[in-house]
């Protein structure tokens, strides 16, 4: 099992729609990457008065290579461009966590 950490960071100015992210966005992951081993997405809300992150998603699949795979495939882009659909954050940061 590996996991994808997708972490969206902003100032309070920025617009991040919640909704959009946890439904409409984690579909069409499922749709995008499932035959690459994702097997489930979740979403966190962090608050912090002097934090600056909008958002973390976690993304988990079946193996590390799956993780690779899907972020190589054609229709990440789907994916890509749907994030203006949901944030102007200014910095999205995509980490691979693995259990130590």
């Amino acid at each position: 099992m590996a996991k994808m950490i997708v972490v969206c960071s902003g100032d309070a100015s920025t617009w991040f729609d919640r909704d959009h992210y946890a439904n409409n966005h984690f579909e069409l992951a499922k749709t995008c990457w499932a035959e690459y081993g994702l097997e489930s997405a979740e979403a966190f809300f962090p608050y912090s008065q002097a934090g600056n992150w909008q958002s973390i998603g976690i993304y988990t699949f079946s193996s590390e290579q799956g993780v690779h795979e899907a972020l190589r495939c054609p229709s990440t882009k789907l994916l890509m461009d749907d994030v203006k659909n949901f944030t102007d954050a200014p910095v999205v940061m995509r980490s691979l966590f693995t259990e130590f």
